[in-house]
């Protein structure tokens, strides 16, 4: 039995933790903590299945140090199996490895069993054609001795001849130029292809100059952009053909950054901490981007060098991190960012590894925590083209909120912290198989009914029992903490303040003392999930830290309701509104007027990569967008004491109300227990 001098083993990107004798071999310190990694040889060393690598460092925020020391050297088994197979340089074995000292353990994404689930799929909807990307076939004239001009001369002519109008009415491709790395081959191209090309051209503004940035021999009839957003906890990649508009291919993984720290400012305060802590978050965003790339065209049976247009969006510190930028600025006020306006710039210089000479656009930020992602899903939804006033809500780590009509929008953020994506739930996890996602509690037996990630039946169907032994059940993600806390205050378990309520005991065994409070059993197999007072609580700060933002946007308004709600993001995608509007997540609205939208930031970065109209849209909506900074506002934290209540203190919530019956609000704790909890939360989350 490990005690408090054993190592201590952190596994990312699972974020679970354990004491382990030294000695103890990897895989089974993992096994043990449920982390599932797989090994069909049963741990002879055969398979190559239970790959891990060791990270190095101080991980100040976990309180280990890690270096590969704390690890076993290589034995026979893994010897031998490098030889024969191949093993990565970084990589160790897990059956054949044991703890030697404190360690962190990344679990690479191809070997994660129950690997996370990114759910950030194209929407699929049809977006007009205007890339910056033309591909222009043309018959250049051969040389003779009686024409003097070179080469590329003669190919800019005959394109001004046959393209100039075609292309863009106001293009002036007198003014052409052409790529370095274009030159060396130019030649061995236009006499391979017997003088008749393809030329590849990128012109973003009609006031910039065109250039050739690429050169087929012969005819050649597709050319691919890739839309990405690099989100804080997962990004998604999507392979779109920039002559049809269509997506041909979508992937997605986990942020590799989770490593140094689960929210923004852990990883700001990472990069301070470490020389170079910058450097390494960078490399590894950018290492897997270019894995994320090669699996798209593998997917779409393409090679990366037809790929010539990127555009990519972001929070503000994942915007920093990808373009090699210091975000340390970002974690401090005035909290000011190193470029807010759009970046254009050459993929290799961000070391991506498509056509040499292919583009890179990202879109602007909006303020310094409100990023190119919160202007992509304002792009993507247009609450800057409505009459009626619309709010975007981006759940995340830090909430970006952007609320407006064609008359006027502002937008601020709020520090929701990691408690919606588990990190800060005794029993939550991330979104991955095995995972709680719904929740539904009889209000008379309290006993409750529920339902995984990768099984469609609920716990009281036939066969899911046996359906959901393939996967176990791991834990509560997202989603499913939204909808355990408001099924509970539903079923009287929680009053209005979220206040566990000991005497329903009386009703149910799943009603059990812990310590001075009380907590709620959701699920009893091998692995017993409960919900803890200090699991609400925790809920109750973040929900009220996102209401509190939202409602200092509407007092900026000058408005008491809210017309149309756009929950954005993955974890919106998956948040029932209903169960959002009982804890008080968002406002009171039309529960039909309450849509998530999925990843629409995604679907912003694919509209800007096909259409530069809408770069320009965007461009222009972000210098006319007003920043609120919450950290400012005197009404902050008075909006924040209400929203701690279930749904709220003040606010009755009629729309909602028409719909289901809340429990009668019990307001004798409220002021008291969130008054003291409010400045604490504030503190330690100011933008993560």
């Amino acid at each position: 039995m490990a005690d408090n001098t054993d190592p201590l083993v952190l596994f990312m990107p699972s974020g679970k933790r354990g004491r382990f004798p030294h000695g103890t071999p990897i895989l089974t310190a993992g096994r043990e903590l449920g982390v599932y990694i797989e090994s069909v040889c049963g741990g002879r060393g055969i398979c190559g299945r239970c790959q891990i690598e060791i990270q190095s460092g101080n991980f100040a925020k976990h309180g280990i140090s890690s270096s590969g020391s704390s690890i076993s050297p290589p034995g026979p088994k893994e010897q031998r199996y490098a030889k024969k197979r191949e093993l990565k340089p970084g990589r160790r074995l897990s059956c054949s490895s044991t703890i030697q000292g404190d360690l962190v353990v990344d679990i690479p994404a191809e070997v994660q069993v129950n690997a996370q689930v990114v759910r950030k799929a194209d929407d699929g909807r049809y977006i007009e054609r205007n890339p910056a990307i033309h591909l222009c076939y043309v018959e250049v004239p051969e040389p003779d001795m009686h024409n003097p001009l070179g080469d590329f001369d003669r190919l800019k002519a005959a394109l001004i001849k046959d393209w100039s109008n075609s292309a863009d009415g106001n293009s002036n491709w007198d003014d052409l130029t052409i790529d370095h790395h274009l030159l060396t081959r130019l030649q061995p191209v236009l006499r391979k292809g017997q003088w008749k090309v393809t030329a590849v051209i990128h012109e973003d503004k009609s006031a910039t100059h065109p250039a050739l940035i690429g050169l087929y021999p012969g005819f050649h009839n597709e050319a691919y952009g890739i839309a990405c957003d690099i989100g804080s906890t997962t990004i998604a990649m999507h392979l779109v053909s920039l002559l049809s508009g269509a997506t041909i291919a979508s992937s997605g993984t986990s942020n590799p950054q989770i490593r140094f720290g689960e929210d923004l400012m852990s990883r700001v305060s990472w990069v301070m901490m470490n020389p170079d802590g910058r450097e390494a978050m960078t490399t590894v965003v950018r290492k897997t981007l270019n894995d994320l790339i090669s699996q798209v065209c593998g997917e779409a049976n393409i090679v990366a060098d037809d790929i010539f247009n990127m555009t990519f969006v972001g929070n503000p510190i994942m915007h920093h991190l990808f373009l090699g930028i210091d975000p340390t600025e970002l974690g401090v006020a005035p909290f000011a960012l190193a470029v807010s306006s759009a970046v254009q710039i050459f993929a290799s210089e961000l070391d991506l590894q498509v056509n040499p000479g292919a583009r890179v656009y990202v879109l602007p930020c909006i303020a310094g925590h409100v990023g190119a992602d919160a202007a992509a899903v304002t792009l993507a939804e247009g609450p800057h083209r409505q009459d009626e006033l619309m709010l975007l809500v981006d759940v995340g780590t830090n909430a970006e909120i952007v609320l407006g009509n064609k008359e006027r929008t502002v937008a601020a953020s709020s520090p929701t912290g990691p408690a919606f994506e588990g990190a800060e739930i005794s029993c939550g996890q991330r979104a991955a198989p095995g995972a709680i996602e719904r929740v539904r509690i009889n209000p008379v037996t309290l006993e409750p009914r529920i339902r995984i990630i990768g099984v469609e039946k609920w716990s009281d169907e036939e066969g899911f029992e046996e359906e959901s032994a393939i996967h176990g059940i791991t834990g509560v993600c997202g989603s499913g903490i939204i909808e355990v806390v408001a099924e509970m205050y539903l079923a009287d378990i929680i009053t209005n303040d979220g206040v566990i309520d000991g005497k329903m005991a009386k009703k149910s065994d799943r009603i059990i003392a812990n310590g001075r409070t009380w907590s709620y059993i959701l699920w009893r197999g091998t692995q017993e999930l409960t919900i803890t007072q200090t699991d609400i609580r925790a809920i109750q700060l973040a929900k009220a830290a996102l209401y509190a933002g939202i409602r200092l946007l509407m007092d900026k308004m000058g408005i008491g309701a809210i017309e149309q709600i756009r929950l954005a993001g993955a974890f919106g995608s998956f948040i029932d509104p209903k169960y959002a509007m009982i804890l008080g997540l968002i406002p009171d609205c039309e529960l039909d007027n309450v849509h998530a939208v999925g990843n629409a930031a995604g679907v912003g970065a694919k509209m800007a990569l096909l259409n530069r109209n809408h770069r320009r849209e965007i461009e222009d909506t972000v210098r006319r967008i007003e920043k609120i900074e919450t950290a400012l506002e005197t009404d902050f934290q008075q909006h924040f004491v209400n929203a701690m209540a279930l749904p709220n203190k003040v606010e009755p919530f009629p729309k909602l109300q028409k719909q289901i019956k809340l429990p009668d609000i019990n307001t004798q704790t409220a002021t008291e227990t969130t008054a003291n909890s409010q400045p604490r939360r504030r503190r330690r989350t100011r933008g993560s």
